[in-house]
């Protein structure tokens, strides 16, 4: 999931120290937890805040606890959609502190549910979410993130422009009902599953690495059901549109997969071996940040996420 360069710019953007993560591990009760990567070569800059005396290899490498508020962030923007479209509210004041400014959401409100199903769906997802948050913020204990400022209103407009789905001077609001629903959460589901792919290999604590297993799992289940009711109710072609939105976005390589491949259904996306692929933590933040560039904040995080991980990837990188 990060190259070098990448590890190297966020060594230099982070706010961790060493301390910072020998709390961590105190926190989280793993006193060998690694790290996701060998050293950047010599001469890297220095954690912030820390004096540039020598520091181990170790120290300079990203964190696991990087890796997690990465996660973090995306299962706040995740927790927030989901539950206040099915309960008009999103998530409480306890579970929103942290590391870094805090943020409000904008937006959001609860779903006018028509189908008794799908809204036992929403409700499943939405609670499997905020148990996602839950459990992250106690894994990094003190070393853990708050919630950044989320928009769930404006990203949405500008991500359905940018999809086609509709015009200049059109909105578009995903808690109006149960199709524009379906297609907000299509925005989300795929990138969820595709970040949990390219991050797992980088975790060094095996306890950590089978807990993003168990997470990136549960992912892939609400990723199915998403496209599999994306489908049944004839929304391929809306749907396939966001997808290649999603592409247009994270570099040059053509990985996403609308519902229909071929002439025929693809509720699972995968490659000719029939494997999911997996994104880089710069090809997530371009998507959510709705940009090509490489930028460090726009789209759904206005004010960009919170932690080490923060800029988006170059144009028509393939990183």
């Amino acid at each position: 999931m990060f190259d070098k360069r990448f590890i190297s710019k966020a060594i230099t953007r982070s706010a961790e120290n060493p301390v910072d993560r020998r709390r961590f591990l105190m926190a989280a009760g793993a006193s060998g937890l690694g790290v996701g990567f060998a050293a950047v070569a010599a001469g890297a800059p220095a954690f912030a805040g820390t004096a540039k005396a020598a520091i181990s290899p170790s120290d300079e490498a990203i964190s696991d606890s990087a890796i997690l508020n990465f996660a973090l962030n995306l299962e706040y923007l995740e927790a927030e959609f989901y539950l206040r479209a099915v309960t008009g509210v999103g998530l409480p004041s306890t579970m929103i502190d942290g590391i870094d400014p805090q943020g409000g959401v904008v937006g959001g409100h609860a779903v006018p549910f028509k189908t008794a199903s799908l809204k036992q769906i929403a409700k499943e997802i939405a609670a499997d979410e905020k148990a996602h948050v839950a459990f992250l913020r106690t894994a990094l204990g003190g070393a853990k993130v708050s919630r950044p400022q989320i928009d769930l209103q404006s990203s949405f407009t500008a991500a359905a422009m940018a999809a086609g789905l509709i015009t200049a001077g059109q909105t578009f609001d995903p808690f109006a009902n149960e199709e524009n629903f379906l297609l907000g959460a299509f925005i989300f589901e795929d990138v969820g599953v595709t970040a949990y792919k390219g991050a797992a290999p980088l975790i060094y604590n095996k306890t950590y690495l089978g807990a993003a297993a168990g997470i990136l799992a549960v992912e892939a289940y609400h990723a199915g059901i998403i496209r599999t009711t994306l489908y049944a109710k004839g929304l391929q072609t809306p749907a396939t549109k966001i997808s290649d939105a999603r592409d247009s976005l994270d570099g040059p390589t053509d990985d996403d997969q609308g519902l229909t491949l071929n002439g025929s259904a693809n509720l699972v996306p995968t490659d000719a071996n029939s494997l999911a692929f997996g994104r880089t933590a710069e090809r997530v933040l371009n998507v959510v940040y709705l940009t090509p560039v490489q930028i460090d904040k726009g789209g759904f995080f206005p004010q960009g996420i919170n932690g080490a991980i923060v800029a988006s990837g170059n144009p028509g990188s393939a990183t």
